[in-house]
């Protein structure tokens, strides 16, 4: 691009940047706080058809009534408002776009107390960004492969090649989100920039722009279905892979355990043994999930043994599964006697009511 084409979009934009500011300063003095620049002329890497993206912060409704849209010299341009509460999740890193405040530069802002406020939400949202890779973008990253995983579970329930596709892109738009989120960091760039600032990260699936480029580039239904599961399939690796490595992991202790057992006996145990003896299929899965589901809990939460309970369930042999249970429950209770604990089992009445009233 010429000098003489650059300056040529820099006048038209400060043209466009002064016409927001004197309406702004017009018509919304209490209700706009904040105007900043982000994006392409931001960074410095925009092209002759690049728009001008400006943030607006509102104070109150009224402001979006200076939201508008036009068609200037072959370029849309979008004014475009957004809220205090979206900036508060870019700060906790709760959103994407967390660059549009941390990158943000101000143009306008109506007062000390909306700059104060927009400068302390810059602050937690950079000092998050600056801590070390454990637990919290960890677990960020989590909520974005699991919209993955619904985004490729729409790609099995669709048969056009149109919602496939569609589908596909939701998979890669949020592994890349759960990516950013791996490695403590956000997207500085447009889309444009995507991959080549990827693979800048520490932590990345091997091979990783073959994956992503083979989920665009394939052509049928059931390729765009195998290249998005692999994708997701190394993507939730690295994530297991770095659970390990940056999250310490609970250990039982007589203090997290107390009561786990006789919940476990109370919640389950009955359940299971009583639709396996009245041989109800239904009511043995369900009850079977449920006692699944509380050890996985306990594992994650007081770092418990694994249990597999699932894959000794067969319907046709529910005897088996009854084995399998109670031998679970079994070694839960050898980690309960290891922690010094003793479940409280009672053969009377008055027994649990002289230990419950005297705590």
């Amino acid at each position: 691009m010429t000098e003489e084409k650059k300056q040529f979009l820099h006048n038209k934009n400060e043209k466009i940047i002064n016409m927001v500011l004197e309406r702004a300063k017009r018509d919304f003095p209490d209700d706009i706080a904040l105007i900043g620049l982000t994006g392409s002329f931001a960074t410095n890497d925009y092209h002759e058809k690049s728009d001008l993206d400006l943030i607006i912060v509102n104070n109150t409704d009224k402001a979006w009534g200076i939201s508008d849209g036009f068609i200037l010299d072959d370029v849309g341009y979008d004014i475009y408002c957004t809220t205090w509460e979206n900036l508060e999740k870019k700060a906790a890193l709760d959103c994407v776009g967390v660059s549009s405040l941390t990158d943000l530069q101000l143009i306008y802002h109506a007062n000390t107390e909306a700059l104060n406020r927009f400068n302390t939400l810059k602050e937690q949202a950079l000092q998050k960004l600056a801590e070390p890779i454990g637990k919290n973008c960890i677990n960020r990253a989590q909520k974005h492969i699991d919209l993955a995983k619904q985004e490729y579970a729409n790609m099995i329930l669709n048969e056009s090649q149109g919602a496939v596709r569609y589908a596909s892109c939701g998979v890669l738009y949020n592994l890349v989100n759960a990516l950013v989120n791996l490695n403590n960091t956000c997207i500085k760039r447009g889309v444009k920039r995507y991959l080549e600032e990827l693979l800048t990260y520490q932590y990345l699936p091997d091979n990783f722009e073959k994956l992503y480029m083979s989920v665009i580039e394939v052509k049928t239904i059931d390729e765009i279905r195998k290249t998005s599961l692999n994708l997701l399939s190394e993507v939730v690796r690295l994530y297991d892979k770095m659970c390990d490595l940056f999250i310490e992991k609970p250990v039982p202790t007589h203090e997290n355990m107390v009561g786990t057992y006789e919940e476990l006996w109370c919640n389950y145990r009955n359940k299971v043994l009583n639709s396996i003896a009245e041989n109800d299929k239904s009511y043995a899965f369900h009850a079977a999930m449920g006692a699944q589901s509380y050890l996985d809990e306990m594992t994650q939460m007081l770092g418990t043994n694994k249990f597999d309970l699932m894959k000794d369930f067969d319907a046709d042999n529910l005897q088996l599964f009854k084995e399998v249970f109670l031998h679970a429950m079994d070694e839960y209770l050898e980690i309960y006697n290891k922690v010094s604990l003793k479940p409280k089992i009672y053969n009377t009445f008055e027994e649990v009511y002289e230990q419950f009233m005297n705590g």
